[in-house]
């Protein structure tokens, strides 16, 4: 297995995934080959400070790479020596099992379906969040930004997406997956949301119980929560908000801990032929670390032979 890893997306600059990087490559299993895709000088000066054999990686060098300022589709047509391109083309290419990163957002997910394209079948790719829940368990939230209007169709299959990652990758056994609404009835919310309801009540791909409220977001009502990316986007934003505020405020209470977003990993593109892993710019080596062990999972997984299963 083969892992790339985008060296130059992350907050803190390029040693901070290479750090990662050795980290991960001491608790990966010999079958797994980190590929370091970014500037070749500091992968290997941060290699050799960390004591890091560098003939355990692979290193692709890259240059002009894509800041988090840059447009997303004319940055991966301009700068096709960037880490991300580069990393992209590695993985559509098969050269790759998986791809991940910290870096631009927009990047990742036009190189998702410009580049490996989405699965046959698959309406829109989406990108998910983890939900904290009360009981100490985590759901899943999608979408949560990359498609902020949404048929009724698509609302359907991010449902059939969301459970099929919660069983495959979280191995949750029969995913509860929920709509999330403005009330619990059948008969509440927009048009869009009705006309969702009724396919996921006939459509029998997975365990729909039916509508939720936002209150209804950390209990364990649901394991998937499906919204369309607009509303997805803002009620993720809002939580890291109130988290921040609490952090500032010096309110400790373990659960809001959870909320921390340095605390996850990553998490892939859902829909798209390759295993894509987008993380946060401001993780910590640590945070990286565990992306990495998560892309693993997630290829061995197989989770898009799993889509690609559900949508013939």
């Amino acid at each position: 297995m083969r892992i790339g890893l985008d060296i130059m997306g992350s907050d803190h600059g390029p040693s901070v995934p290479v750090r990662a990087a050795v980290m991960a490559q001491g608790e990966l299993p010999d079958d797994v080959r980190l590929v370091l895709i970014g500037d070749e000088a500091v992968i290997r000066q941060v290699l050799a400070t960390e004591k890091a054999d560098p003939d355990r990686f692979d290193i692709v060098p890259s240059r002009d790479d894509i800041t988090m300022q840059d447009s997303a589709t004319k940055a991966l047509q301009t700068k096709s020596q960037s880490s991300i391109a580069l990393g992209f083309g590695l993985l559509k290419e098969g050269r790759l099992d998986a791809f991940a990163s910290t870096g631009n957002t927009g990047a990742m997910l036009v190189g998702s379906v410009l580049s490996v394209k989405p699965i046959p079948g698959v309406i829109r790719p989406c990108i998910c969040s983890i939900v904290p829940k009360e009981n100490g368990d985590y759901g899943i939230l999608l979408d949560v930004g990359a498609n902020a209007d949404c048929k009724p169709d698509v609302l359907y299959q991010f449902g059939l997406l969301g459970a099929l990652l919660a069983k495959h990758v979280y191995r949750i056994k029969d995913p509860k997956v929920a709509l999330l609404n403005i009330g619990e009835e059948e008969k509440k919310g927009n048009s869009v949301t009705l006309a969702a309801y009724q396919l996921m009540k006939e459509g029998g791909q997975f365990n729909f119980i039916g509508n939720i409220e936002g209150r209804d977001l950390f209990n364990s009502k649901a394991d998937v929560v499906v919204c369309d990316g607009f509303t997805g986007n803002i009620v993720l934003k809002a939580v890291e908000a109130f988290h921040d505020l609490l952090k500032k405020r010096g309110v400790h209470e373990p659960f809001f801990d959870r909320f921390d977003y340095e605390n996850y990993g990553g998490l892939p593109v859902l829909g798209v032929n390759g295993n894509v892993i987008i993380g946060h710019g401001i993780s910590n080596a640590a945070t990286i670390k565990n992306m990495m062990l998560f892309t693993r999972d997630v290829v061995l997984s197989k989770l898009n032979d799993r889509i690609r299963e559900a949508l013939l």
